[in-house]
């Protein structure tokens, strides 16, 4: 089939070869995301990438776009994209990255890291006082997913009781102990030292983190958010956290974002920020995973079989 298609990604030598083997008949261009106008777009049969929203609209070839991200959202609502086009993400690529990132911040605030990184900025010699640990903690997963999962099994593997809570599918996978549905997280939050959130950007998920859920949680618990800001009304934890109703929380992800420098909740001492990168392409292993996904699917799309990562429009992932 000669298909025209547009690549996005930020490719070498290598990685074009790898694309371009699975779909010899095809014509490859390549763009950067600053660099494209709509004629691009508009002659463009397969998009693997993450084009400008606004250059979608009324698009006349396209029968597919690839997504370099796992997200949808801003790609599944309405008039974006004609019904025939099929979406697919890069789920699957991000797990690795993203969970010890989670890790990472988790253990930098039972182990009171991020106040002996301040003690060190004032040259203070200060005990910070006792720590915590993941060992015999309980952990409530929201969004027990490709990021979830892969978490779940690193603190499961470190002596931690898991708890994942699913929009759909209730096969419970081996790194989780106990698996519900969202129905249930009021009830489980109580139960929880740990709460992680790595959910896509929805009408049911937004502010699902709010002033009442809030004060659901243990007063010592650590929230971790590394899926959509708007998952968690801001204010209402920058209050949990000054009040000292949470041990802390670490966050990749705000709302807004990114986050105004004057917001209070940079200033607030038990809250980890980082600005949205424990996925990307910071680690090069991502960056693998996303190409090896789009070019499967590739090689599925060019010869009829069904693809992965399908996005369900409706959903919103």
């Amino acid at each position: 089939m000669n298909k025209n298609i547009l690549v996005l990604l930020p490719v070498d030598e290598k990685h074009r070869k790898i694309l371009e083997e699975k779909a010899p008949s095809a014509n490859f261009t390549y763009f950067k995301k600053d660099q494209l106008d709509t004629v691009q777009i508009q002659n463009a049969d397969i998009i693997i990438g993450n084009p400008p929203v606004h250059m979608l609209r009324d698009v006349k070839n396209l029968e597919w776009l690839q997504l370099q991200s796992a997200g949808a959202g801003e790609y599944t609502a309405r008039g974006v994209l004609p019904d025939n086009v099929v979406l697919t993400n890069a789920s699957g690529a991000y797990g690795l990255a993203i969970s010890e990132y989670m890790l990472g911040v988790l253990l930098e605030l039972y182990k009171k890291l991020h106040l002996y990184r301040d003690n060190q900025a004032e040259s203070k010699w200060l005990h910070r006082g006792p720590v915590k640990s993941i060992y015999g903690s309980t952990v409530l997963i929201l969004g027990a997913g490709d990021i979830g999962g892969e978490f779940a099994r690193r603190v499961k593997a470190l002596g931690a009781y898991t708890i994942g809570i699913r929009r759909k599918d209730t096969n419970k996978p081996e790194y989780l102990d106990e698996l519900y549905l969202m129905d249930k997280l009021e009830e489980l939050l109580p139960r929880a030292d740990i709460v992680t959130m790595s959910l896509p950007g929805t009408d049911q998920t937004y502010k699902i983190i709010n002033r009442d859920t809030l004060k659901l949680m243990k007063r010592d618990a650590v929230l971790i958010n590394v899926g959509r800001g708007n998952a968690i009304d801001t204010d209402a934890l920058c209050d949990a956290l000054e009040s000292g109703h949470l041990l802390g929380a670490a966050l990749d992800v705000t709302d807004p974002e990114p986050l105004p420098e004057d917001h209070r909740l940079w200033k607030i001492k038990n809250a980890v920020i980082t600005p949205h990168v424990s996925g990307g392409f910071s680690l090069q292993e991502t960056y693998e995973r996303i190409v090896r996904i789009c070019a499967d699917n590739l090689e599925a799309f060019m010869n009829g079989r069904s693809l992965k990562n399908v996005v369900d429009r409706t959903a919103g992932y």
